[in-house]
């Protein structure tokens, strides 16, 4: 495949491997199933023994488009994690968060499997409610805020019982600073019934069914600071998709979110959740530059390895190419550095979907907050909007016609745990 042929016909061939990792996504989901309770349990502790003291200076933000980083302790379970120092907790609670890819092919079955959403701009954080009160910590692990709410046990309230004083709730929330609301874009564990080995339709269903009950949607008050709202969710056919894209919702939008049906709740990077930008949803679609300038060569963050190669964040990684040992020696630089490139006119060289060459210009050091490197998807998705955006009209010709679903409904059980 030659640099920049990204062209899309009407078929649209794929340019990368996204589905077949989709479909091994789903098979790894069906064959193991990990003690959701325990993980769930233990996500909540967590929240809220972890120091806050000087959070925001051992690890800043990360860039709202980033990726996790890969980490030796990522696959532990939460006995394991258990025992990690502060430090490696926070770290171990950042990666506990689903992180979508970028889309860089149309998933196939799309208005029959997939969900689609206007995601919210703003902080992606959990929101945990416990013990009569309730946190909401960034991906960084940082506190944003402590404070009562509806959510059950958030608050303490007399007149008001909500349950075991031992249960918690765990909800994935975007927090929109201009309106100061929690915007909840899935439901981890409810009362202390884990929801993370359940299918995201069955979630959303459970999320619309039970938070309006709490009052957590309603307005704020003493016992409850934040108000917190649901997304409109909609199926992804022609109807869902120009919903999701042209109505006008309550808070700025960044994209669209994609969330296959039969997803389970996976930590880290899932090609089974998806994000999709363009100029006319998103005030971020191409990546700035320090100065908030789009530079004129697309620039990625590469992580550099032992061995000399720069890889993305992706587990497993994927290599984009080797430094040479004794100008790694004669810049001081070391394993694990985070390093910024820019893509030369050779562009990307791709073939049946994975890469063979990436033509790399050195540029520097990443910025010091950066916490990871990009993803592959990441990289692709900004190659794609430079040379052969997926647009809009591409998207809703890969959906079928109102008429033709209701020829092929497929009506699934909300049957998810």
């Amino acid at each position: 495949m030659a640099p920049h042929d990204l062209r899309r016909p009407f078929k649209r061939p794929a340019i990368s491997d996204q589905e077949r990792r989709r479909e091994q996504s789903l098979l790894r989901q069906a064959q193991s199933r990990r003690d959701a309770q325990r993980h769930a349990r233990f996500l909540a502790s967590t929240a809220f023994s972890l120091p806050s003291e000087t959070l925001d200076t051992i690890l800043p933000e990360p860039e709202p488009t980033e990726s996790p980083e890969p980490s030796q302790h990522t696959d532990l379970d939460v006995v394991e994690a258990s025992k990690l120092k502060p430090a490696e907790a926070r770290k171990w609670f950042a990666k506990q968060l689903m992180h979508p890819e970028w889309m860089i092919d149309i998933p196939n079955n799309l208005s029959q499997d997939w969900f689609v959403f206007a995601r919210p701009s703003g902080k992606r954080c959990f929101v945990v409610s416990s013990n009569g009160t309730t946190i909401s910590r960034l991906r960084n692990g940082s506190i944003l805020h402590r404070f009562p709410s509806a959510l059950p046990n958030g608050a303490r309230r007399k007149d008001v019982s909500s349950g075991s004083s031992h249960s918690y709730s765990i909800l994935d929330c975007i927090f929109h600073e201009v309106d100061e609301t929690y915007y909840v874009i899935d439901m981890v564990c409810w009362r202390g019934y884990s929801l993370c080995d359940c299918t995201a339709e069955f979630r959303f269903f459970w999320l619309n069914s039970k938070l309006a009950e709490t009052g957590a949607c309603d307005p704020p008050s003493h016992y409850h600071k934040y108000r917190f709202s649901l997304v409109p969710v909609y199926g992804c056919d022609q109807n869902g998709l120009h919903a999701a894209y042209t109505a006008p919702v309550p808070y700025v939008k960044d994209g669209l979110l994609f969330y296959n049906k039969h997803a389970h709740y996976q930590a880290g990077i899932t090609p089974l959740a998806l994000v999709w930008k363009d100029e006319n949803c998103s005030q971020y679609v191409m990546d700035t530059d320090s100065k908030g300038q789009v530079p004129n060569q697309q620039q990625v963050v590469l992580v550099l390895l032992e061995d000399g190669k720069l890889t993305t964040s992706d587990d497993p990684p994927v290599v984009f190419g080797n430094l040479d040992g004794s100008f790694i020696q004669q810049s001081g630089l070391h394993s694990g550095c985070l390093l910024r490139f820019s893509i030369g006119e050779g562009g990307l060289v791709l073939m049946e979907g994975k890469l063979e060459k990436a033509d790399l210009n050195y540029l520097g050091n990443a910025n010091r907050a950066r916490a990871s490197a990009d993803s592959f998807s990441k990289v692709m998705f900004q190659y794609s909007v430079r040379h052969s955006p997926l647009r809009i009209d591409d998207l809703l010709g890969s959906v079928s016609s109102p008429i033709d679903q209701e020829t092929k409904a497929c009506d699934i059980e909300m049957d998810g745990c």
